[in-house]
């Protein structure tokens, strides 16, 4: 149907539906509000708006439009207002009202959960993504390295504002710094005793980067997921491994072996360095006292010689016949009968005996020698332990 027709805009069942007729009816509902006249003249407004009936309508549309700026905000999230694009306030947990759209818009952000971001892999350590875990140590060796990035949006401001993408940013700081620090490692660093150290060092290089681009982001951790040689070297990397630990299990029995052995010595060592020392003490202390004894002796010998040389041969006889294995009997004819047993002279009491008999007297020699004894007594001692040698 032409837009000339004369049938347009009449109710026809071939055509769209009359507008026209629509509003009538529309007005007949609500015509009693404002009509003038009868209830019979309510076609006669033309097909206008009411004024009071627009009113209603203009104001629910206004309470709905006011309605969709309120919005709460949780524990854990900040509100970031903006009115016509340019912040405006930050709003903390609570229910809030802002201006709706297009004056107003707003921005809920969480500020206590935290994100992750991986990087050299996916989900999984089997989802390699060589481009991100491949990287050169300081020594000229590639390994496959494979971290985790947690990190939490502290500043919700400049979260929004300062960057496009701040996670991506993440990213991106997270490979720069372990790279980085890679680079200045050695292999067996990185692939080794080195990973807390790497993840520690790689957290703090981060934090320094996204502080710097003002991204409002705090790393909390960096986990290092995998460290290891690429694949196509793998198996040779296993042997030198293997290799390392048999050398440091060898080290380790070394040590152990040492520390049996030494201890061990260093007592013994103590132990005899006791013994000597108190040997030394015991004999310094004998030799003290056979001086002092000599001495004592050598004093009665000046006052009274004959009775200190005759003292010292009974005792000297006395220790002898003591230990010796000779029996004397005493007969009443004033005859000595001699009871020698044999099977005890082949023994060592002969040489004891000998051996007093010979200190004694030799002693009994100092003595004389010291005090300056006459040669003629001299003689005659020396003679008679001659003569009991012979005898014995």
């Amino acid at each position: 149907m032409a837009m000339n027709d004369p049938r347009w805009g009449q109710n026809n069942n071939d055509g769209p539906p009359d507008l026209e007729e629509l509003w009538r009816r529309f007005n007949k509902r609500f015509g009693s509000f404002g009509q003038k006249g009868n209830g019979s003249g309510g076609n006669e407004s033309g097909g206008r708006l009411p004024p009071i009936g627009g009113g209603i309508v203009i104001i629910i549309a206004l309470l709905i439009w006011a309605a969709s700026g309120i919005y709460i905000v949780d524990a854990s999230e900040r509100g970031v207002v903006f009115q016509f694009g340019r912040h405006l306030e930050t709003t903390q947990p609570g229910p809030h009202w802002h201006i709706p759209w297009p004056v107003g818009s707003k921005e809920i952000v969480n500020v206590s959960e935290v994100r992750t971001i991986e990087v050299g892999y996916r989900n999984s350590a089997r989802n390699k993504v060589p481009n991100e875990a491949l990287m050169l140590t300081d020594d000229e060796n590639i390994v496959d390295l494979q971290f985790a990035v947690q990190y939490v949006r502290t500043n919700p401001e400049a979260y929004l504002f300062f960057n496009r993408n701040p996670d991506q940013a993440v990213k991106q700081a997270g490979e720069s710094a372990i790279r980085e620090i890679v680079g200045k490692s050695k292999m067996d660093f990185v692939l080794q005793e080195g990973r807390e150290e790497l993840a520690v060092n790689a957290r703090d290089l981060m934090q320094s980067v996204l502080d710097r681009y003002q991204t409002g982001i705090t790393v909390s951790q960096v986990t290092i997921q995998n460290a290891q040689p690429p694949d196509q070297v793998q198996a040779s990397f296993d042997d030198a491994v293997k290799a390392k630990q048999d050398q440091e299990r060898q080290k380790n029995e070394g040590q152990a072996y040492y520390n049996d052995i030494v201890p061990k010595a260093q007592g013994a060592a103590a132990r005899l360095g006791q013994e000597a020392e108190a040997y030394r003490g015991r004999v310094v202390a004998a030799a003290e006292g056979e001086a002092a004894r000599f001495e004592s002796v050598l004093a009665e010998y000046s006052k009274a010689p004959t009775v200190t040389r005759e003292r010292i041969y009974l005792d000297t006889m006395q220790s002898i016949f003591t230990n010796a294995t000779k029996v004397y009997i005493d007969q009443k004819d004033n005859s000595n009968l001699l009871f020698l047993p044999l099977d005890k002279l082949i023994g060592s009491g002969s040489a004891r005996n000998t051996s007093s008999f010979d200190i004694g007297m030799d002693q009994v020699s100092d003595i004389d020698s010291a005090i300056g004894g006459g040669d003629e007594e001299s003689r005659t001692r020396n003679a008679f332990r001659v003569r009991d040698r012979e005898a014995r």
